[in-house]
């Protein structure tokens, strides 16, 4: 029960950063998402020790892990646009491959490197 609590606790925390963020860039009418100053404001808070990790880890491992839901109402959304789809569906397709074969590839170059770096302190 504990765990939860913290849990909700942590998730509610990286609610309240995100609507900060989200309020400050239309406040300032900033041409970036507010998830995006987001992520770059939690990364600021840790890394100036400001926000501990132990803070925050919990809740955000239950969103990582539950992520695909977060996805579930764009992808059913998208059966209000069948005519987007019909006229425009291959190179929407296409688009998506490729992305997301550029995404793999680059995560999979960047660890390779990062593991390499790795070892090489280490050994």
């Amino acid at each position: 029960m504990k765990t939860l609590l913290k849990t909700v606790f942590q998730i509610i925390l990286l609610i309240v950063i995100s609507q900060l963020t989200d309020a400050f860039v239309r406040w300032m009418q900033l041409p970036v998402p507010g998830s995006i100053v987001g992520i770059v404001v939690l990364f600021a808070l840790l890394k100036l020790n400001i926000l501990r990790l132990e803070w925050i880890e919990l809740g955000s491992k239950w969103l990582l892990a539950e992520m695909l839901l977060f996805f579930i109402p764009a992808t059913v959304g998208i059966v209000n646009y069948k005519s987007l789809v019909v006229h425009s569906g291959l190179p929407i397709a296409v688009t998506i491959i490729c992305s997301t074969a550029a995404v793999m590839l680059c995560s999979g170059l960047i660890g390779q490197r990062l593991s390499a770096r790795k070892e090489g302190e280490t050994g």
